[in-house]
């Protein structure tokens, strides 16, 4: 197992895992901890369902067997925060890209779920050395150490409430086909049969809109373009400058982003009271 080093540019889904353990009043415990993850320590953490599994090197010739496990949610939790991650475009977008929405822990509160623990009680861990405390240092170093995994899978913290990536990914495929099949199913008579769609035509409408009906909204969200892609370009000037003029440059293509939005808002709503 690699040593832990204190990363600046973790994930902000690693990095609120950590900032919710050190929140617990760990602290000195968990500098202990830290040491440990450092010095490569940790030989081996395994996921067995949404239990994790790990070796750590202690004092004594054997390594010390460390287990860990937060509460799953039951079958109808995981279908209610599925559903509402169906509705938004952007997390199937984001998550199958590999990366955690931002807002994703909106999803998990509106079903009076938490992503990630509130409490201590939330976590159940377990380890054979002689330490009664917990988490004690080999427990600790575990806890940053999967930090530095939800870096690179965000999947893993779903895991640990119950779900794998391919169980997330299938429901929402299938929960996001299921309105259409089902308007399909009712709108058409019992002896129809499926017809062709010309996919170049699939946008155009020719038919005269409804001008009554047409609602012209901001999007339901503050993310732009930039948050969806990242950054633009990558500058590794030397002393900081680079990450210094990548921010000026980001923050002020956000702001011609919002400028642009607002008056692309207020051009179609002019232009449909004309219309009108």
């Amino acid at each position: 197992m690699t040593s832990y080093d204190i990363q600046s540019n973790r994930e902000w889904w690693a990095q609120r895992w950590v900032d919710v353990l050190e929140s617990f009043g760990w602290r000195r415990r968990l500098e202990r901890a830290r040491n440990y993850a450092r010095q490569g320590n940790v030989l081996q953490i395994e996921f067995k369902g949404a239990k994790v599994s790990a070796l750590v090197q202690g004092t004594a010739p054997e390594p010390y067997k460390v287990s860990l496990s937060l509460d799953p949610f039951n079958e109808e939790q995981w279908q209610y925060v599925i559903e509402s991650m169906s509705e938004r475009a952007i997390f199937s977008a984001k998550l199958l890209a590999g990366e955690m929405p931002q807002n994703i822990e909106e999803v998990f509160t509106a079903n009076g779920l938490s992503l990630f623990p509130l409490t201590k009680f939330d976590i159940h861990s377990r380890c054979s050395c002689p330490d009664p405390a917990n988490p004690c240092k080999h427990i600790g170093a575990v806890y940053y150490l999967l930090g530095d995994r939800f870096s690179e899978d965000p999947f893993v913290l779903f895991q640990l409430r119950g779900r794998t990536k391919e169980q997330i990914i299938t429901a929402l495929r299938q929960m996001r086909s299921v309105p259409q099949e089902d308007t399909i199913a009712d709108d058409a008579p019992e002896t129809a049969t499926p017809t062709s769609i010309d996919l170049h035509k699939f946008w155009h409408y020719d038919s005269q809109l409804e001008p009554s009906l047409v609602v012209i909204t901001p999007p339901p969200g503050n993310e732009t373009v930039l948050d969806v892609l990242g950054p633009p370009f990558k500058t590794e000037t030397s002393g900081g400058q680079g990450a210094i003029v990548a921010q000026l440059v980001q923050e002020h293509l956000k702001s011609i982003y919002a400028q642009v939005s607002q008056q692309a808002v207020l051009a179609a709503m002019a232009t449909g009271s004309q219309e009108g």
